[in-house]
């Protein structure tokens, strides 16, 4: 297995990971008072378009030839930390 193909694997697990953890902040966010759930829901749409976005780098890489591949990498591990940024946010929220 390639550098890139290992990459791309701990990727895609990565955004199952961030999808699964997104399930499970709606469902406490459906438990927790009103002002906290506006605020939870918030902060998990914020997260989601970010987990979005990390999917659609993904998909490029993937796409992409050899020679974009590094530039597309830098680009993915940029949206890797945002999406993490948000989650601590989101977690924040539910506390």
């Amino acid at each position: 297995m390639t550098g890139r193909n290992a990459y791309e694997d701990k990727l895609t697990a990565q955004v199952q990971e961030w999808n699964a953890k997104i399930e499970q902040l709606k469902a406490r966010a459906a438990q927790a008072d009103a002002d906290a759930r506006i605020k939870a829901q918030e902060k998990i749409r914020e997260l989601e378009g970010a987990r979005k976005a990390a999917e659609e780098q993904l998909n490029e890489m993937k796409a992409s030839g050899e020679d974009r591949w590094e530039k597309l990498k830098k680009q993915a591990d940029d949206a890797v930390a945002t999406v993490e940024q948000k989650l601590s946010e989101a977690l924040d929220k539910l506390g």
